[in-house]
């Protein structure tokens, strides 16, 4: 059965770690793009999400979207969006819900989101 919006992207979390979940379906079919194109990348990039989704510092290849792509609505609250570049083009957008420990995964795939013009 291929995930949908608000299911898991993973196993429960652990003590201490984020539950990660897909906010649209259309990030679930993605998500399982990127794990056939580029395996090992979205291995990394769970386990950031899974352990430490809001770095305290920018990174090239992770780091929160600015401007009005810098946060988006979940169940009534404003969260903070970041990204993390997985490969040359695939990108994965998701929201920090830091009430919940929750990670929502808004956009995955392969390509340049639309949203940012490229």
């Amino acid at each position: 059965m291929s995930p949908k919006r608000g299911d898991r992207a993973s196993p429960p979390p652990g003590l201490g770690e984020w539950d990660v979940r897909f906010k649209e379906s259309d990030a679930a079919r993605g998500w399982e793009e990127l794990c056939r194109q580029a395996p090992g990348n979205t291995l990394a990039a769970w386990e950031t999400m899974r352990r430490n989704p809001a770095r305290p510092m920018d990174a090239p290849r992770h780091h929160r979207l600015k401007g009005s792509l810098a946060t988006a609505v979940v169940k009534g609250s404003a969260l903070d969006r970041w990204q993390i570049e997985v490969t040359g083009a695939g990108r994965i957008w998701y929201l920090v819900d830091r009430e919940s420990s929750t990670v929502w995964i808004d956009y995955a795939g392969a390509g340049h989101p639309r949203a940012t013009g490229a």
